[in-house]
């Protein structure tokens, strides 16, 4: 991201490190590509292919469980068996909120506790089940080809993740997973609209369910980036 994208270009502007780091784009600044998926952030996608049953490739040799990822949850991970996933590593330079690939509807958020390990691609090569392991945030959405899982994982330094509709998830912390459901409202985030931020660079990982009557997932990430450069 560069200064000219932001809303305040003046980097000395800003009360604090977090709140330059977290700065918004200018309206306008990365006009949505036309396509049904878009990019939901900066960054380099890392992984992304086919979940084989219930199991995530992560890098040479490691791979982790959906069911791990989402925090025990079998139910959840088992509509995302046979589906298609997309890890996107934001490195500290990038842009760091976090927008919806296309329109859903929020019903879940999960705060998951766990450590802090750098993801960075030499760490996600060394640490086995590494985003599965860190402290994260899943947020789970209803969309028109079925359910959809974005995740926010944490890293070093990230110590804090944010969503629009709930603000700041952690701190606090605690050791205990955390939930809470929105199936009786309607919190809908249209394609392209700001759901959340890093206070610094992390990960995201992406669930898309299995959609046979289709070759690629709605959501796969081979298609057109969000922000037309």
């Amino acid at each position: 991201m560069t200064s000219s994208e932001a809303v305040d270009s003046d980097p000395v502007s800003y009360r604090s490190f977090n709140e330059f780091f977290t700065r918004p784009l200018r309206p306008g600044a990365r006009p949505l590509a036309d396509a049904d998926f878009v990019c939901p952030v900066d960054g380099a996608i890392s992984q992304f292919g086919a979940i084989e049953r219930d199991q995530i490739f992560q890098a040479k040799g490691h791979h982790y469980s959906t069911t791990a990822l989402v925090g025990g949850d079998s139910q959840l991970a088992n509509r995302f068996d046979n589906g298609a996933f997309a890890t996107l590593y934001l490195s500290p330079r990038d842009y760091h909120r976090i927008h919806m690939p296309f329109e859903g509807r929020l019903t879940r958020m999960i705060h998951v506790p766990g450590a802090l390990f750098s993801v960075n691609p030499a760490t996600a090569r060394g640490v086995p089940g590494l985003f599965a392991r860190n402290e994260r945030v899943v947020c789970v959405f209803e969309t028109d080809f079925g359910p959809f899982v974005l995740v926010l994982v944490g890293a070093t330094i990230v110590g804090s993740m944010a969503t629009v509709w709930h603000g700041t998830v952690n701190p606090p912390r605690s050791a205990a997973l955390r939930e809470w459901s929105y199936n009786d409202q309607q919190t809908v985030l249209k394609k392209g609209e700001e759901m959340g931020r890093f206070q610094l660079g992390s990960t995201v990982v992406m669930l898309f369910p299995r959609t046979p009557c289709a070759s690629t997932p709605p959501g796969h990430p081979s298609g057109r980036s969000a922000w037309a450069k």
